[in-house]
Order: C-alpha cells, then structure tokens, then sequence
C-alpha cells in the first residue's frame, strides 16, 4: 500500500473548505445512528401559539422555522456573527426578534420574559435561563455530551485529555434541581457512527477542531496508517457519539 498517495488524498480532504454546518461532502462516507428521541415533537408537545419562545444558538434559524409558531412571539439568539447576520436577514423581516449573544451568562432578553426556551447543542448558563423564564416556564435542550466522538480522538490523538467528561445528563439533572427546577423528560444515548473511508474521518475531524484538539495528517499520520489497517479489515471506523435530552420546568 503506497502510504504517500494516501496522505496526499488525506490532505486533501484536511484543506476541503467547510461552510455552514453541512456535512454533505462526506454524506456517502459516513453515517450516524438515529436518537430514540425527536427533539421537534418533544417540542410540539409543550409548547403552545400563545407562549412566547426562545430559541438559543438558533445558527440560520432553519429548525427554528419547522415549528412554525407566531413570529411576533420567536425571539432567538445565536453568537458566531455571519449566522447573526444570516439571522437579521433571513428572520428580522419576519418580525421574530434577533439578538446576538456574547456571553452565556448574558442573555439580552429581561427577565420572565418566556415561557419556553429550547437549545439544540449551545452552551447555556442555568441561572440566565431561569432568569429569562416566566414561572412554570420550560426549558429543552438537546445536547452534545462530553463523551462525544472521545473512543476516535484517543485513537487519533496521542496523549490527548478531554476536559468536559461531566457534562453529561446526571450532572445536568443536578445542575436543574439545584436551580429549582422539575425534570419532566430525560433521556441519554450513545449513538454509532461509522466512517466508510478514512478521508471522510480526516474532514470531520478537521471541522470539529473542539473534540479533536490539534489534529493534522502531518501530526496524526501514524494513527491514520493504524485506522486505515482497521478499516480494511472491518469495511468501516466506528465511533461514539453522546447525547442526552431534558425537559425542565421552571418553579
């Protein structure tokens, strides 16, 4: 096997420009495990045309709109600035309010202010959220854990520390509790994934820089030879992913 023409192809795929959140170049090559849960109808079973919503880290607002609530009562936040432009685009002429947030321990909404706030994979500080909420307010959120993707950094990464392992449902449930909330739905998975070919992992590794701290083909060769050896034999690369969902209402 001539190594040298893979760490070329591999390099290409290193330096293959990424826009958005659009996996579709490696579409192909990869696969996830579907969650036992849907985030939407959850979603639909709480909240109503009167409540007034919020949605954090909104990105360009495309989940957002599948809910089709009242415009004049969505609000959403979102931090990376060409999504907060995208956003006063694309939903400021549809009258829901844009906000761009700098600081998770500064949301720019008053306080009990709504009655339903949904986060898909943002960062939340729990004492804002229950600040911004109206008493039995809900909270949603859908998040990345800490466990993430870890089975194929370690196998990529020598020496490699991964610093968030308690974000995870038991300690989030905690986290709630403590800040008065009551738990109505929970639930945690750990989806696999497979990569059908190891310039397909060498792009999303590149993308998801936060779970795979440091990584190049240069610097991960070795490990690459090591994983293409283990694709040829097995036909695919597994890896572990971890979410977890809660449902809270605020007290």
């Amino acid at each position: 096997m001539n190594y040298n023409n893979l760490k070329e192809e591999w390099k290409k795929e290193e330096q293959y420009t990424f826009k958005g959140w659009d996996f579709s170049h490696i579409d192909a090559r990869y696969e996830e495990e579907k969650l036992p849960w849907n985030y939407k109808e959850i979603i639909l079973k709480y909240v109503n045309p009167s409540h007034r919503l919020l949605d954090m880290g909104t990105g360009g607002g495309e989940f957002l709109l599948t809910l089709n609530h009242p415009y004049e009562l969505t609000s959403v936040t979102e931090a990376y600035p060409p999504n907060v432009e995208l956003c006063k685009k694309k939903l400021s002429s549809l009258g829901i309010e844009v906000k761009q947030i700098i600081e998770d321990s500064n949301i720019p909404y008053v306080d009990n202010n709504f009655d339903i706030v949904i986060n898909k994979h943002e960062a939340f500080d729990m004492n804002e959220v229950k600040r911004i909420l109206k008493k039995d307010g809900f909270f949603i959120t859908q998040q990345v854990g800490g466990k993430n993707n870890n089975d194929l950094a370690y196998k990529l990464i020598d020496g490699l520390e991964h610093q968030y392992l308690n974000h995870d449902l038991e300690n989030n449930i905690k986290i709630l509790k403590d800040a008065g909330f009551e738990i109505l739905f929970s639930h945690e998975y750990f989806p696999k994934s497979k990569f059908y070919d190891i310039g397909a992992l060498v792009y999303f590794a590149k993308i998801i820089e936060w779970e795979f701290p440091n990584f190049s083909v240069d610097s991960c060769f070795e490990n690459l030879c090591k994983l293409k050896k283990e694709l040829d034999e097995k036909g695919y690369i597994v890896g572990t992913e971890h979410r977890f969902m809660i449902v809270a209402k605020k007290q």
